[in-house]
């Protein structure tokens, strides 16, 4: 059964305000009216079933399908129920079909809010997959937590999701958080590129501070200027000129795509050059040429804009056709997907998505809301998956993947030039990564068993 089930799409007035915050997603169960939990009499499973029948599973998401988020980000969905409907079209998941509800939240957080009760008491989901934001995600994670809701792979590398077990023990996070991207990319400069003037143009929320934080264990000495912008404000001419004026030859930006674009265009147009360093959420070559085109009204020609420009990946890019795993998502998109070409927003909801099957599947037929968390508790640090380092899911920590590498942008490509890094928050070591995940493909069959 093919379910799709969304909120408003209706077009975004303007691209540009359409994506300045582009940063870093049933019944069953209690049935009886009383709040039990499903209970442990005879046929019954012991634990919290809502959203769980005797053949579907009923999750939900908050995702920005309109307004200033939505270009990019209103892919990610549509990816994951490509997916969701490859793995119900073989069977589903111990003969349960994936029911996917996605709320538009348009990225207010007020609206976080009210989709996610609409979720929660009147679609009964069985978890949060996939919820969309840092400000928008916090406003309802501590209720989700309080319900007893799985949260799972929060879109955010915040290190809220993951790093408060015992205060939030239903929340994982997915992707890597911005701490450890920052301390990869500082050891990395501070390596090969120990006389850098480094400048940083940071988002002024958790975000650009976990960067900070991240980058400043290697490159305290090497920084000359520090600048932030409030998303939403667009004028980040003020900032570009006293990265110059400060002298950074080398500028890490923790931003989203569209201050990619506007700091590309005014460093144009002040004649300022340095090394660009963008983290893994404001890099997406193909989204940001776009926006540069638009933003420049055709006078500066996107395609390529970013050659040269350093970043970090932890996924395989539509790019890498000789990956398996793009070669999967090809897959299918070509049998599930919409209309145009598979987008590396497309891929990273499908990567989630075939994560969450894993889940599923390491919870066992008996699914309980207490049960999957349990299973990537004790399961989910040797989960397989496309991620290029292992996620460090235990009972002690729900964050997610672990490390990445560095790469080289060159048209809507990238060339390695680091292996796989590793990491943790704090002081812990950097190291090569040991685990062959970035060499396993998928599943056969392209579905976990």
């Amino acid at each position: 059964m093919k379910r799709h089930i969304w909120g408003s799409t209706a077009p975004v007035a303007g691209i540009l305000a359409a994506t300045l915050v582009l940063a870093g997603c049933g019944s069953g169960g209690r049935d009886d009216g009383d709040g039990s939990d499903g209970g442990s009499g005879d046929g019954e499973v012991a634990g919290d079933t809502t959203g769980v029948t005797d053949d579907s599973i009923t999750i939900g998401g908050h995702y920005p399908l309109t307004g200033v988020a939505a270009p990019g980000y209103s892919e990610i969905p549509v990816g994951a129920q490509a997916y969701y409907d490859f793995v119900n079209d073989a069977g589903g998941v111990n003969g349960r079909t994936i029911d996917f509800i996605v709320k538009d939240d348009g990225y207010d957080p007020s609206k976080t809010t009210a989709v996610t009760d609409d979720l929660v008491l009147r679609d009964e989901i069985f978890a949060m997959v996939g919820g969309l934001g840092t400000p928008t995600h916090r406003t309802v994670v501590d209720d989700l937590n309080a319900e007893g809701v799985p949260d799972l792979f929060v879109s955010s590398g915040s290190l809220q999701w993951g790093d408060d077990v015992a205060n939030r023990p239903t929340t994982f996070g997915w992707q890597p958080d911005y701490e450890i991207e920052g301390k990869i990319i500082g050891q990395y400069i501070a390596e090969e590129m120990p006389d850098a003037k480094v400048g940083l143009f940071l988002q002024d929320d958790d975000f650009g501070e976990d960067g900070e934080k991240g980058v400043r264990q290697f490159l305290d000495k090497q920084i000359v200027s520090v600048q932030k912008y409030t998303s939403g404000n667009t004028e980040i001419g003020p900032q570009i000129a006293a990265l110059q004026a400060d002298g950074a030859d080398l500028v890490i930006g923790f931003n989203t795509p569209a201050y990619t674009a506007l700091t590309q265009l005014n460093g144009l147009g002040l004649g300022y050059t340095p090394q660009w360093f963008y983290s893994n959420v404001g890099s997406d070559p193909s989204l940001v040429g776009g926006l540069l085109a638009n933003f420049s009204e055709g006078s500066v020609d996107g395609a390529g804009a970013l050659d040269g420009v350093l970043t970090t990946e932890y996924i395989p890019t539509n790019a890498e056709t000789d990956s398996e795993w793009t070669q999967l998502w090809n897959e299918v998109w070509e049998a599930n997907g919409g209309d145009g070409p598979l987008t590396n927003f497309h891929i990273y909801g499908m990567s989630q998505a075939y994560t969450f099957v894993q889940a599923l599947v390491a919870a066992g037929e008996d699914l309980t809301r207490e049960g999957i968390i349990a299973a990537l508790e004790e399961q989910g640090g040797d989960f397989a998956g496309p991620n290029l380092a292992p996620y460090r899911y235990s009972a002690d920590s729900h964050l997610g993947v672990s490390g990445m590498r560095i790469a080289e942008i060159k048209g809507v490509a990238s060339t390695p030039l680091t292996p796989v890094l590793v990491t943790d928050i704090g002081d812990a070591e950097i190291t090569e990564d040991t685990s062959d995940q970035a060499d396993d493909g998928p599943a056969e069959g392209g579905i976990p068993q």
